[in-house]
């Protein structure tokens, strides 16, 4: 939920402070919360070490996400705004707010990342927050990203209704630009390099140093697992953007919250099969959706099956206040629901 805020901490309609939960409350569902740093994990003696003790497991699910590494791009962190890094959000708003002309770049400078349709969303907002200040029209706004159509994991017809959304609110697309580094007011990509006066960036994601370590996941890559989640170690799952489930060759399914709550769901059932020593038949279906912010209280839909036959399918339901209405109503649902 913490990469939905983060837009609307953009816009102003939303504090961080007031958009806090604490994770404590899961408490009160029976589960013993322990909020400290994970230091290793030992497959074989089936421990998991934190900074203060080792927890024995019967079953261990890792749920540890990414991590951002800004530093595999020379100069991007001294010299541009990370649109993930929260410390960065309010950054990007007081920017944004206080440019009156020039040039805004957005750019996508590694593969994969989380929320695949949340950069297009943050442009759509900030153009939606220089339009409400009077400061649009003076104010270039370029997106670069390393693939040639917006969203892949979407197909052609869904990047393409994003191209013509771009396109209405005065933003420019362009495909394949690899970012190589970063310098001060420029960007350099492995063909070209371009001029910015405020740089907003996805940096490279990576997988967590506890999961590589302990061989769980390559250099540079995530976890592997199948369908039902489960890693080559027995009893050892792995759900959410930490993982990688390969839906074709060339095709993984996206790094979404809507799809770590599938894959969470899945392994909960069959870990509570195991336990009362029935079948196992729980995979994750792929299927869910996510609203794509296009300001203005208006927002689109789109809805995934990542497993259709004879192939995955994707549809962008047309921006409308309603999907909008219902984007709150989801974040509301789910607070309820977790905490």
């Amino acid at each position: 939920m913490m990469d939905l805020v983060k837009l609307w901490i953009i816009t102003g309609s939303r504090e961080f402070e007031t958009s806090k939960r604490s994770l404590e409350n899961v408490t009160k569902k029976g589960i013993e919360f322990i909020n400290e740093n994970v230091t290793k994990i030992d497959l074989q003696n089936k421990i998991v070490r934190t900074s203060y003790r080792r927890l024995h497991y019967d079953y261990l699910i890792i749920a540890l996400g990414v991590e951002l590494a800004p530093e595999q791009i020379p100069g991007l962190k001294e010299n541009s705004l990370v649109l993930y890094d929260l410390n960065d959000v309010p950054k990007i708003r007081d920017t944004i707010r206080q440019l009156k002309s020039g040039k805004i770049a957005m750019a996508i400078t590694g593969l994969p990342y989380k929320c695949p349709p949340a950069p297009y969303e943050a442009a759509l907002l900030i153009r939606s927050v220089l339009e409400e200040a009077g400061t649009s029209s003076s104010i270039q706004m370029d997106f670069y990203s390393p693939t040639p159509i917006t969203l892949p994991a979407g197909g052609p017809q869904i990047s393409e209704d994003i191209l013509q959304i771009l396109k209405s609110k005065n933003i420019e697309f362009h495909g394949n630009h690899k970012t190589v580094s970063v310098e001060q007011n420029k960007i350099k990509f492995e063909s070209g390099e371009a001029d910015f006066d405020v740089l907003i960036t996805v940096p490279p994601h990576k997988a967590p140093f506890v999961v590589v370590d302990c061989g769980l996941a390559q250099p540079g890559k995530f976890i592997e697992v199948d369908r039902s989640c489960k890693t080559k170690h027995d009893r050892v799952y792995a759900i959410g953007d930490v993982n990688q489930i390969m839906v074709t060759d060339k095709l993984a399914v996206p790094k979404a919250g809507i799809f770590a709550e599938g894959e969470g769901i899945t392994v909960a059932r069959n870990i509570a099969s195991q336990i009362k020593k029935e079948q196992e038949s729980s995979t994750f279906d792929g299927k869910g959706g996510c609203y794509l912010e296009t300001g203005k209280r208006a927002a689109g839909y789109i809805r995934v099956d990542m497993y259709a036959d004879p192939s995955p399918v994707t549809e962008l339901k047309s921006p409308s206040p309603d999907y909008f209405s219902e984007k709150e109503k989801f974040e509301k649902e789910r607070l309820e629901k977790w905490l």
